[in-house]
């Protein structure tokens, strides 16, 4: 697909500095261009490479003025991330495949498959499971008894949907994500040994959520763990039985949060960011990277760091001072060996 400057600032809302014809197939990233190629400069300290850069388009915001010459055509456009999000789906589209269903798929006969389906070599969709159309389900996944998986849904590699989960409309689950495992729940006996809590319910993942890879969600013990619409999973994700997740919330890797939470709406949660059971989280909440939430939190858009968490500037004044520690502990030593000097020195008046 070959692309005119003209074409894409006419798709983005743009406006075009430089040749209008010139043309391009594909994106690259600004620090290695080429020729044929679109990129962007949406963060200042990259400005540098807008001058070196081989791409032939370059899409920039309505406050870039350059200091040297550009060699690239520029797109200016009022959000260059929101302009490159719709370009990368342009330029993604091309790559969807038709609607071919491999001889080497096992489909159960009582599975239902709407219009447009595609399935690839080994994937397994098993008795009862209700596949929307328009869905791409990839090569070695499986899809279990009396899933319903809604339209436009595309499922990679290895994803693993375990029975009676249900999966809503334009969701994307990349490689290797499990749906409705078991959750980790296991009564104390009294001879010390654990006996497992069976898990009846199942996962709910509602529309627009896009789940990353090898991330873990688990089916509820009674009724559903939920994720709600427009909810955005990185890889690597742990989210135990019961839990719900709101709308439009953000999850970075490596979190994990435990049975029976409940995160609002809108909420941004950083990198390895771990959250206790049974808590409530307020809608807009932020949570920085590595933190540990261990209450719930009652007010809504408001930042937390450090582990328990606290709030964010805080834990910035207390994290200031913490780097002090040491230098202050060295003055106080300093300070108690010259009080302790002058107690045991000699009274002067006492002795002459």
């Amino acid at each position: 697909m070959q692309l005119s400057a003209r074409e894409l600032a006419q798709f983005l809302n743009g406006t075009v500095e430089g040749d209008p014809e010139v043309k391009v197939g594909r994106p690259s990233r600004i620090e290695e261009g080429g020729a044929g190629t679109i990129s962007f400069l949406g963060n200042p300290k990259y400005e540098e490479y807008a001058y070196s850069t081989t791409a032939s388009i370059l899409l920039v915001g309505p406050g870039f003025q350059a200091r040297k010459p550009v060699a690239a055509t520029l797109i200016r456009v009022d959000d260059v991330y929101g302009a490159v999000a719709r370009l990368l789906e342009r330029f993604g589209n091309n790559n969807h495949e038709p609607a071919v269903i491999s001889k080497q798929a096992f489909i159960h006969e009582s599975a239902s498959l709407g219009e447009d389906v595609a399935v690839g070599p080994f994937a397994v969709i098993q008795a009862g499971a209700m596949i929307g159309k328009g869905c791409r389900i990839k090569a070695q996944a499986f899809i279990g008894k009396s899933v319903k998986i809604g339209e436009n849904v595309t499922i990679y590699p290895g994803v693993r949907i375990l029975d009676n989960c249900e999966i809503g409309n334009n969701c994307i689950i990349h490689a290797n994500v499990v749906i409705g495992s078991d959750g980790f729940g296991f009564a104390p006996q009294e001879d010390g040994a654990y006996r497992k809590i069976a898990h009846v319910g199942r996962v709910v993942i509602e529309d627009n959520v896009e789940i990353g890879a090898n991330t873990a969600i688990d089916r509820a013990t009674m009724g559903a763990t939920r994720i709600g619409k427009g909810v955005k999973l990185d890889n690597l994700i742990q989210i135990g039985h019961n839990v719900e997740i709101g709308e439009n919330t953000v999850i970075a890797a490596q979190s994990g949060i435990a049975g029976s939470t409940k995160i609002g709406r809108s909420c941004r949660i950083g990198g390895q960011v771990g959250f206790v059971g049974h808590i409530e989280v307020a809608d807009g909440t932020q949570i920085q990277a590595q933190s540990g939430v261990a209450a719930p939190i009652d007010q809504p858009n408001h930042a937390f760091f450090g582990s328990p968490a606290i709030d964010y500037n805080n834990y910035l004044r207390s994290y200031a001072v913490f780097k002090q520690l040491p230098e202050l502990y060295r003055k106080i030593n300093q300070l108690e060996r010259q009080v302790n000097q002058q107690q045991d020195a000699p009274d002067k008046d006492s002795s002459s």
